[in-house]
């Protein structure tokens, strides 16, 4: 599949999304510097959220509307509050989609209702994602697919079944191409709660492209994902962790991103095929195996023994499998020491 100039699949390198979510901190000047550092670090794609406080929750501070888990990253406090911290503001959409575009990144985001859909129809936005939270929303869902527009569906918490429905209802309502992201909806998440064996399956099992949401800290897991087949990773991105921000304890800076797009790109370049025997590239190197050299003088009729006949480095003589049936076979001339023992010499 396609997204704008950009080939997504096995065939191509992995499409690396940089998710700026809320790590502006209110900064329109900050935003388009994330979308700068993003570009320069050789993401693909710049990823930003399209919601509101209000069309997200209620304006409550109180029972299941407060966060009290205490292990949460954002304990304390409201879900509106947080969503009011963390949403990009709409009017900066069209600034920080220009700024991406004249820097040649792919700009698109993650509507959460039909009002944000229709913001972005407007921007013309290339593809579209569905965050994890949402995907078992099927209204909204039928509603980006109906744009006709490619697809990238996390899938955190969602079972096979759920994830039966989503796809059904995304594809029966115009969405041609689709890509299913791998999640933990956990942040950060741990690297042994990612579970990655579960790309190739759902590649399998729903016949479409398939990547990695990570929400882990480093790059080990996106990169080991690569080797099961994730064409596409998301990772949150910001400018410095020290800044704070509603995200930033579990998304990458500059140079990591940087480090990612490379070493990603070296994961899918060492798959290539199944292959035994030496690669054009190592021909040159049998020289370097061990064969059997004469290392002493001998005259003719000498006898070959363990003292006189060595396996060593380089390879231009006999195989050293042959040195038992040698050993004891006398030569037929002179040799001098450091001669490649060959059939012809015996």
């Amino acid at each position: 599949m396609k997204i704008e100039d950009r080939f997504i699949g096995r065939d191509f390198p992995p499409f690396i999304i940089a998710e700026m979510s809320g790590n502006h901190n209110q900064s329109l000047e900050r935003a388009l510097e994330i979308v700068e550092a993003a570009a320069k670090s050789g993401a693909h794609a710049l990823k930003i959220q399209t919601y509101t406080p209000d069309t997200m929750t209620l304006d409550l501070d109180e029972r299941e509307f407060h966060i009290s888990d205490p292990n949460s990253l954002w304990a304390g406090k409201s879900l509106y509050k947080l969503y009011g911290e963390a949403h990009t503001p709409w009017e900066w959409h069209k600034p920080i989609f220009e700024r991406a575009r004249e820097l040649g990144i792919i700009a698109f985001s993650t509507p959460f209702d039909g009002t944000a859909v229709d913001l972005l129809e407007s921007l013309e936005v290339p593809c579209y994602k569905i965050a994890s939270f949402e995907n078992t929303d099927l209204p909204l869902i039928r509603r980006v697919a109906t744009t006709g527009k490619p697809i990238i569906i996390s899938t955190g918490m969602a079972s096979i079944a759920e994830l039966d429905e989503t796809v059904r209802a995304a594809r029966e309502a115009g969405c041609k191409d689709l890509i299913l992201l791998k999640c933990t909806s956990t942040y950060p998440a741990t690297a042994d709660n990612t579970n990655i064996l579960t790309i190739p399956h759902m590649r399998e099992l729903f016949d479409c492209e398939v990547g990695l949401s990570d929400h882990t800290l480093g790059l080990g897991v996106s990169v080991a994902s690569v080797a099961l087949g994730a064409s596409v990773i998301e990772k949150h991105f910001t400018l410095d962790r020290a800044d704070g921000g509603v995200d930033s304890t579990f998304s990458m800076e500059p140079a990591e991103m940087a480090q990612l797009v490379v070493e990603s790109e070296r994961a899918w370049q060492a798959l290539g095929q199944v292959s035994y025997g030496a690669t054009d590239a190592e021909k040159k190197s049998i020289v370097y195996r061990r064969s059997l050299y004469v290392v002493q003088d001998l005259k003719a009729g000498d006898v070959l023994t363990k003292n006189n006949v060595r396996a060593i480095r380089p390879g231009l003589g006999l195989a050293t499998k042959y040195l038992g049936m040698v050993l004891g076979k006398a030569v037929k001339q002179a040799v001098k020491c450091g001669t490649a023992l060959s059939w012809e010499l015996i």
